[in-house]
């Protein structure tokens, strides 16, 4: 069976957003048993010039919505970065998987051979369907997924690789 662009792309960006909901959920439990201000961990960084925990949640979710939007010769939203505690954060990874259940298969017919541009903050960046899939949006979606693990694991968070990966 051939693999279409939407199953590629929607489908698995509802699994690894679902996903990091539970890793922020495990997260949020830490703090509170262990009485450390949730602001600590969700202003974390891997390193001084990383983004904070809260921004890689962000932008896992921008670049899963308008990575399926784009896909779908559709404008992606746009949701404010505001977010600054752990409830916060979920509630923006529960209003794109939302978003992303609106779209259906045949809205990403051609996707692959698909034109997709967009603004980055290297320049005006184009790409064919499939390419943008393969080589931008995933491997964004699954870094800034993975960052976000990798800071709370870092800071003691019992999460293991089946937290990230989710259940089968």
């Amino acid at each position: 069976m051939k693999m279409s662009v939407y199953q590629a792309a929607v489908p698995a960006s509802i699994r690894s957003l679902t996903n990091l909901i539970g890793i922020l959920e495990k997260g949020a439990a830490h703090c509170e048993a262990r009485k450390i201000d949730p602001a600590v961990l969700v202003g974390a960084r891997l390193f001084p010039d990383m983004f904070p925990l809260s921004r890689q949640v962000q932008i896992a979710a921008d670049i899963a919505k308008a990575g399926a939007a784009r896909l779908a010769g559709q404008e992606p939203p746009s949701y404010e970065d505001t977010e600054t505690t752990f409830p916060q954060l979920i509630e923006r990874l529960r209003k794109t998987i939302t978003y992303l259940q609106g779209f259906r298969e045949e809205q990403y017919a051609g996707a692959e051979d698909r034109a997709v541009s967009w603004k980055s903050r290297f320049g005006e960046r184009q790409m064919q369907g499939l390419q943008y899939l393969q080589n931008f949006v995933q491997p964004n979606v699954y870094f800034h997924s993975a960052t976000t693990y990798n800071i709370l694991r870092h800071n003691g968070v019992e999460i293991g690789k089946q937290d990230f990966l989710g259940a089968d």
